[in-house]
């Protein structure tokens, strides 16, 4: 049963495509950069661990105020980080369902650390792509082997050897201000397995907004929701545990975004689902782009 606290801004602004984990942003720059098994996932460089240090004083000064003015947000949860900071204190692998541009600020504004986020190579690519990498993006490769095991020891020396935190959205792909939570692909649960990190997972979940924000487009406020640690079970074997773990964390989603996992209309897993037009099957006709 949904509390009584649930709500679901319904938009028809966005056009959500077909399968649940594309994306609809168009991105209308393409650089040329080469993501293979020599591109540095992780910059460590001196020049860039700089850049980010300047940028991080912006984002506390004006970025984050900015960010909680723009989506209206509330922070919940905030006590699990202190209840569980021992557990957290060598790393963990944050997930959350993507429905906003800004939502990686609000959760680092929310957990106040400094992370890493996987993304789509094309957000890297495009016009936006430095000050992607300079907030801690990470291109992921496709459809090249070497360049895909470079990631994951990337990934995985960030978690295990500098006790890094990494954001992930399980979904595949950001959908605006849509309420229910689409299924999750295995990576964050892989990397967890591989690792043996804890899993916070975090929810953005609506509040009905006023009557000018609704005037001038914005169909509804946000709620990021802070959970309780997820662990990997080491008991199964690899597949299974990330099997296991996912189906657990994409229930977790849905208990903080307000939602019974029983009546969330889609199953835990992405097995190339497709998209459930449960209120419209017409989205995002006038839709041009997204900021």
């Amino acid at each position: 049963m949904r509390t009584n606290i649930y709500f679901d801004p319904k938009s028809k602004k966005f056009p959500y495509p077909e399968i649940t984990d594309k994306h609809y942003l168009i991105v209308k720059k393409d650089n040329g950069m080469v993501f293979d098994e020599n591109y540095p996932y992780i910059d460590r460089s001196k020049k860039m661990l700089g850049k980010q240090k300047r940028l991080r004083f912006l984002l506390k000064a004006l970025v984050f105020p900015m960010t909680y003015v723009r989506l209206h947000l509330k922070i919940k949860g905030k006590e699990n980080l202190k209840k569980y900071k021992d557990v957290l204190k060598d790393g963990a692998i944050t997930i959350s369902n993507h429905v906003n541009m800004w939502d990686f600020l609000a959760v680092t504004a929310a957990l106040k650390r400094q992370m890493h986020v996987l993304v789509w190579d094309k957000n890297v690519k495009g016009e936006n792509g430095k000050l992607v990498r300079l907030i801690g993006g990470i291109p992921i490769p496709n459809d090249n082997f070497k360049a895909m095991i470079a990631f994951q020891n990337e990934i995985e020396n960030f978690l295990m050897d500098d006790h890094g935190w990494l954001h992930i959205y399980p979904e595949g792909s950001m959908w605006e201000y849509y309420a229910p939570i689409r299924p999750f692909k295995l990576g964050a649960a892989y990397f967890a397995v591989k690792t043996n990190k804890p899993i916070l997972p975090l929810a953005f979940s609506y509040r009905k907004p006023n009557k000018f924000r609704e005037m001038i487009g914005q169909p509804g406020f946000y709620t990021l929701t802070i959970g309780e640690p997820i662990f990997p079970n080491q008991e199964l074997a690899a597949k299974d545990a990330e099997i296991d773990l996912t189906i657990r964390m994409h229930d977790a989603i849905c208990r903080l975004a307000n939602i019974d996992p029983e009546e969330n209309i889609y199953q835990p897993v992405f097995d190339n689902d497709q998209r459930v037009d449960y209120y419209t099957n017409s989205y995002g006709k006038k839709h041009k782009n997204s900021f």
